[in-house]
């Protein structure tokens, strides 16, 4: 029987500064956007859900040079289906496995601070993948994979597998790794590491592009949140 054709996308509950004058990170706005359009069209019902039920949005992602035209409208319209979904978003806890084929996490830098410790999201992906569905992230959301545990192993569910996500090198470039390292998180690529996985890193720090490994698909950066998402419909409907 295939898994039921919904995804299950997950928001950060953190925030934190990040940016000048104390701007603060979040959600990435275009992160959960982009693929929650692309799940749409591929006909999947899409729901949110955050560790605590809330979440904050990243400053930059909601500036105009990261979001405009469309993506704009639909983000400032409390009454599109995107925006009225996120803002009632689930709380972990009180979503059941059995309804999702596929589990995305969506990113922002705040992903770094509770996804890895985020363990009601990350049994809500384990029950998805050992269920036959997918597991997916993009940009910073694979802070989540290293806590997803394969039921059958005991080890992260990206162990012997390859991913992507946001670069080392892109973190130096923004001038936030002593940032991070000051949350004491690790970098996606470092993450993946530990994990056992094996990071496959972009072409540039900001192009798009995905990779599937199996039932887990991963993205780079926010340009890649579109591809992704195609990836991660093409690897369901290979199911």
């Amino acid at each position: 029987m295939a898994p039921p054709r919904k995804v299950l996308i997950s928001v950060t509950s953190a925030h934190a500064p990040l940016y000048p004058e104390g701007k603060e990170t979040g959600l990435f706005i275009t992160e959960a956007l982009h693929p929650f359009n692309v799940f749409k069209k591929a006909g999947f019902e899409v729901e949110f859900a955050s560790e605590t039920g809330t979440y904050y949005v990243d400053w930059l992602s909601e500036t105009k040079e990261w979001l405009s035209g469309e993506d704009r409208k639909v983000w400032e319209d409390h009454g599109s289906e995107f925006r009225r979904k996120l803002d009632k978003l689930h709380k972990a806890s009180d979503v059941n496995p059995s309804d999702f084929g596929v589990f995305f996490a969506s990113g922002g830098h705040a992903t770094l601070i509770d996804y890895p410790n985020a363990t009601k999201l990350q049994k809500l992906a384990a029950d998805v993948y050992s269920s036959g569905g997918i597991v997916s992230a993009v940009c910073h959301g694979p802070a989540i994979l290293p806590g997803i545990r394969d039921k059958e192993t005991g080890k992260s569910v990206i162990a012997g597998k390859k991913v992507t996500g946001f670069t080392t090198q892109g973190e130096e470039e923004e001038g936030v790794l002593d940032t991070i390292k000051s949350w004491n998180r690790a970098t996606i690529e470092s993450a993946a590491a530990d994990a056992e996985a094996t990071y496959v890193a972009p072409p540039g720090p900001w192009d798009a592009f995905a990779h599937t490994d199996g039932r887990i698909v991963t993205g780079a950066n926010p340009a890649s949140a579109h591809v992704t998402a195609e990836a991660i419909v093409k690897a369901f409907d290979s199911l």
